[in-house]
């Protein structure tokens, strides 16, 4: 990349994130009820989110070859053990990684 191209592109991530920081605050202020479906969607998007992230983390995974998926059923088991117990989704989150990079590379 030339020097022009890097300060475009920094200047580009520098304005995408403002934009994502101070637009909710500017359609939303603190005055007004949020609305109904924007409520609706801040109760249903992270359990969405979740499935999604199960759905592309599981998809290459063969049972009939390599490790038959046994690392990732056992850090499934743990993150559902994790977050009956703690109920903190950033824990859950962090211990499935953990124990499925420890069996990957260790284990099998």
């Amino acid at each position: 990349m030339t020097l022009s191209q890097q300060v475009i592109t920094i200047l580009m991530v520098v304005a995408g994130t403002m934009l994502t920081r101070f637009l909710p605050f500017l359609l939303f202020p603190a005055g007004k009820p949020t609305p109904k479906y924007i409520q609706y969607l801040g109760n249903v998007l992270p359990a969405a989110v979740f499935g999604l992230l199960v759905v592309y983390c599981l998809k290459n995974v063969n049972i009939f070859t390599g490790s038959h998926g046994i690392p990732e059923l056992l850090a499934i088991a743990l993150v559902i053990v994790l977050h009956r117990w703690k109920r903190q989704m950033l824990l859950s989150i962090a211990g499935g990684t953990i124990c499925y990079m420890l069996l990957v590379q260790l284990v099998f």
